[in-house]
């Protein structure tokens, strides 16, 4: 699964919002702060999982989650060089705009010349 697709539904991203503030939580800790059933919330899990976003390991019958950094800064890099391209398409149009609101530059005696006046 894609990263960004799964993070694209608002309960993953409060999932992961809860473990990266919370460190290891277990499905019933993740489960307790919804309002949705617990197998939904498994298998938010599960397409988190597929994506790499979180880590999963067993502790007796517990399942705990955590959040996987490498994927995270992999989004994180992803956001910064889309930040990136905007900065600078921004600064050109500053620029640009900077330009257009300048006073032409007036060459003295042009206008005399072109109507035939001398000065």
């Amino acid at each position: 699964m894609d990263v960004f697709t799964a993070i694209a539904q608002p309960t993953r991203r409060s999932i992961l919002e809860m473990l990266a503030t919370g460190g290891q939580l277990t499905v019933s800790d993740i489960s307790s702060r919804f309002r949705v059933s617990a197998p939904a919330i498994s298998q938010h899990l599960k397409i988190l999982r597929e994506a790499r976003l979180v880590r999963m390991h067993k502790r007796r019958q517990q399942r705990i989650y955590q959040i996987n950094p490498e994927a995270v800064q992999q989004v994180e890099a992803w956001v910064k060089h889309v930040e990136a391209l905007w900065s600078e398409r921004f600064e050109r149009l500053e620029e640009l705009l900077k330009e257009e609101e300048a006073p032409e530059p007036q060459l003295r005696g042009t206008k005399e010349k072109r109507y035939g006046k001398s000065s």
